[in-house]
């Protein structure tokens, strides 16, 4: 996986959790954070900051999965 596969999949599904990325790409989490990164950097990527209604915010979840990224066109 490299900073354009991320960009395509991120166009693709416009909003994604983390954890979804992580899997498609067959990668830790913390592997794709850098590459997102980058992209927050270059104004392109936006983490949301919401759970999407099904957090109440109880901290028992892995915050992978309710972490979600945006992409900005």
């Amino acid at each position: 996986m490299d900073l354009i596969q991320l960009k395509r999949y991120l166009r693709e599904r416009k909003i994604t959790p983390l954890q979804d990325a992580a899997y498609h790409f067959k990668v830790d989490v913390e592997t794709i954070r850098p590459l997102l990164n980058v992209w927050i950097a270059k104004g392109k990527v936006h983490k949301r900051s919401e759970t999407g209604g099904a957090c109440k915010g109880c901290c028992k979840c892995d915050p992978a999965t309710v972490e979600t990224y945006e992409w900005i066109d």
